[in-house]
């Protein structure tokens, strides 16, 4: 079997399970939101006689529906100011009608001076809403792109394109309506805004929106099976173990993380193709340094997923054109907690969203979310770290333009000798971006990318028959790797030559 071809441990439903909490921090709800609503309308299909089939769509569709906010975000954060803040306002209110009107009105050009504001709000009522309807169009097609290249059936595609509709046939598509609706769809309707209101306001406050909007935003038959049973629909809507039936093969998981590196870009037009390229840089100098094939391969996948936290954080932040306040600068810094946080389960991806967490630590200590330092900064977070800042220099920022390629190779270098970026791992990573290095590319004390694979065994206690029998050579070459290795690293036993390896980031903490 091929390597690509193997079980990767994980589900296509963990995945966007896991990939759904960071979308519960763009919509501005606590984690395991978008879970829970999925948890109520997946109750409700069985009151409703949701077939089989769909009922296992409704899941996708759950988690995938309000992804497209992502792709509309920077036009959000133009008309409205902070878009987290606005998407959290509106589970308040009806969106169609006067008192949609009054909503946008409000929120027009939020945190911006008086004439902005004004223009916003002019320009809202001249054209009819017009920016907004484009934003909605967008947010669903973005979305049901994103499903099919996860692979998803057209049930669930066609869905996600009628995220905005409503029964009264008075969202976007506008005119689509009623039974037109996938049934999916009608479901998720109910179940995102209940369980927001039933969470704020307890099961009074989600009983009074289902009827305040049936026959209006939801489905009558979906909020009549909804009064009738909500006690138990809205009854311990805890999340336990998902039901696996689209297992990933090794390649199905790159794919899959690949077009959710994508969208995460998406979140700030600067950032475009910034994850892909990380990626991409971090990976080919952990294989240039003779990392393990499994740290090559996690370096890489943590590198698409290393900006997932930036969900939690505004554009109006990202995009701050002059210096961040102390409160902005706090909410950047806490994205890299947000990464850890998402990626915490299922165990295929905590190892990975805890390599992705170290991509803006730096070895001296001056890095963030936790301030990490020397040996705690494993060797696939330093090359993380470095790619990453490489990559982002050479993109543009509100705050300054790209540098010249001239200019990040400039800089890295200034970062490695004030201690901030671990110079092996920086100069791999100038190294597969096509920079001439001063030096030759290897491991630290000069290792080759062998003896670092003869280093780590050792260090985690294989014996020199035992190195030999993992690495396929004869006994005589692995003792001959071992003598070099104390040569260069001056170590005396496997001990302090284990102490060598933490020192220089080579072992993993999350593998000791």
């Amino acid at each position: 079997m091929e390597l690509g071809d193997r079980d990767a441990g994980i589900d296509l439903a963990e995945l966007l399970a896991a990939f759904s909490l960071a979308t519960d921090l763009g919509l501005g709800q606590p984690m395991e939101h978008v879970l829970r609503s999925w948890r109520i309308a997946e109750r409700l299909a069985g009151h409703v006689g949701l077939p089989e089939d769909q009922r296992r769509s409704l899941f996708y569709v759950s988690m995938l529906g309000w992804v497209g906010c992502i792709a509309d975000s920077p036009e959000v954060a133009a008309s409205f100011g902070d878009d987290i803040a606005f998407r959290a306002d509106s589970y308040d209110v009806d969106l169609a009608g006067m008192a949609g009107i009054g909503f946008f009105l409000r929120r027009a050009g939020r945190g911006g001076p008086v004439w902005h504001r004004l223009r916003v709000a002019t320009t809202m009522l001249t054209t009819g809403g017009q920016n907004v309807v484009q934003g909605m169009q967008s947010h669903c097609l973005t979305t049901s792109t994103l499903a099919e290249r996860l692979g998803l059936g057209e049930d669930v595609v066609t869905a996600l394109r009628q995220f905005f509709t409503r029964w009264d046939g008075r969202g976007v598509p506008h005119g689509v309506g009623g039974t037109d609706i996938a049934p999916t769809i009608r479901l998720l309707h109910l179940a995102d805004v209940v369980e927001v209101r039933h969470r704020t306001g307890g099961i009074d406050a989600a009983l009074e929106v289902a009827k305040a909007r049936r026959g209006s935003q939801f489905a009558p038959d979906v909020v009549d099976a909804f009064l009738a049973h909500a006690p138990e629909v809205l009854a311990g809507t805890e999340i336990g173990p998902l039901t696996a039936d689209r297992p990933l093969t090794e390649n199905d998981l790159d794919t899959a993380l690949e077009a959710l590196a994508d969208f995460t870009d998406l979140r700030c037009a600067s950032r475009a193709g910034h994850s892909r390229g990380v990626a991409e840089l971090a990976g080919a100098a952990a294989r240039s340094m003779g990392l393990p094939v499994g740290d090559v391969v996690a370096t890489r996948r943590a590198g698409l997923l290393h900006d997932i936290g930036l969900h939690g954080v505004p554009v109006t932040v990202l995009d701050q054109p002059g210096p961040l306040s102390a409160t902005d600068w706090e909410r950047v810094r806490l994205s890299s907690y947000y990464t850890e946080r998402v990626l915490s389960r299922p165990a295929a991806l905590a190892k990975l969203g805890a390599i992705a967490a170290t991509a803006h630590e730096r070895v001296d200590g001056s890095g963030y979310h936790r301030g990490l330092s020397g040996a705690a900064v494993p060797m696939t977070g330093r090359l993380l770290a470095a790619a990453c800042a490489y990559r982002a220099m050479l993109e543009p920022r509100a705050h300054r333009p790209a540098l010249t390629d001239k200019q990040a190779v400039s800089a890295v270098r200034d970062a490695i000798r004030t201690g901030g970026l671990d110079g092996d791992a920086a100069e791999a990573v100038l190294a597969a971006a096509g920079n001439g290095t001063r030096r030759r590319v290897s491991g630290p004390a000069g290792l080759t990318p062998r003896e670092v694979e003869v280093l780590i065994l050792i260090s985690r206690g294989a014996q020199t028959g035992e190195v030999a029998e993992q690495l396929g050579i004869s006994r005589k070459t692995a003792g001959t790797h071992i003598e070099r290795i104390y040569t260069k690293t001056g170590a005396s036993s496997r001990s302090t030559a284990t102490l060598f390896a933490m020192r220089n980031g080579l072992l993993d903490p999350l593998d000791l």
